[in-house]
């Protein structure tokens, strides 16, 4: 039975402060022997992803920003990624399926919340040197984390009792709200949509399939409840994040990479 791996990069598969993936290399390795699909799964921009797909030698489809977007390698289905509901674009080397809002419709709502009273600042209010301060990204990164197609990560300052209020905001909207390391506001998009249509696509191609995912945050909960072995590792300061409830939940013992690495191999071992 062949296996799929789903994965989110952020304090994942990715160390929480240095961005790096090493404690998480017999895993790594052990999928590259074995042949199996590992498909980033991220709030991350195509650019940022693409980033990290060079330094694992990644060649599979990826998810981008929450969901928005399912980047596909031209020719990884041998053409079966066509004629499904959504619109597929050629885009560069891919075949692109655009799930989520215009961007453009993001940046009105933070200007319109802005308005109406709720003190909000997305990516697209910052300069590229404000984001890498806040995110601990190179400029150069940076700068891949502010070109947005389909989310828009923001900071909320405001009492806690003012995030349902604020969230209730968006949905009158007829836009959605997640959270991951920040506040997110974009379409009728989710990772678990995407991967609902990558697991249907790897279906047809080999048949009986196994999938399993990798997460930390609430963003992470549509592609948990997606896949047959859902995995959250520990967040920067060793405890899950208690928003986080799904059936057979498996629970790494560890934070980051180093959970995820011993949740994967045993999963594959």
């Amino acid at each position: 039975m062949k296996k799929i791996i789903f994965t989110d990069l952020d304090g994942t598969l990715l160390d929480h402060s240095n961005y790096s993936f090493e404690a998480a290399l017999p895993a790594l390795q052990l999928i590259k022997e074995k042949n199996i699909p590992l498909i980033i799964c991220s709030s991350k921009t195509r650019k940022e992803i693409e980033l990290y797909r060079k330094k694992l030698y990644n060649l599979h489809p990826f998810i981008s920003e929450n969901g928005g977007g399912i980047f596909i390698p031209k020719g990884y289905f041998e053409s079966r990624d066509k004629g499904i509901e959504f619109k597929v674009e050629e885009e560069g080397a891919y075949n692109v399926f655009r799930l989520g809002a215009r961007y453009s419709d993001l940046r009105k709502a933070i200007g319109e919340l802005r308005a109406e009273g709720f003190n909000v600042k997305g990516f697209g209010d910052m300069t590229v040197e404000e984001v890498s301060v806040m995110t601990g990204l190179s400029i150069d990164e940076a700068e891949m984390a502010t070109e947005r197609d389909f989310d828009e990560p923001f900071i909320f300052v405001g009492a806690i009792h003012e995030l349902p209020l604020l969230i209730d905001a968006i949905k009158k909207k007829m836009l959605n709200y997640t959270q991951g390391h920040f506040h997110h506001i974009l379409g009728n998009s989710d990772k678990g949509k995407a991967v609902a249509i990558l697991t249907d696509l790897y279906g047809k191609e080999y048949g009986e399939i196994t999938t399993i995912a990798v997460g930390d945050s609430p963003n992470d909960i549509p592609m948990l409840e997606r896949v047959d072995y859902p995995v959250i590792v520990q967040k920067h300061d060793g405890k899950y994040d208690r928003q986080i409830h799904i059936p057979s939940l498996i629970k790494a013992d560890g934070i980051g990479p180093d959970g995820w690495n011993q949740a994967v191999l045993k999963l594959l071992l």
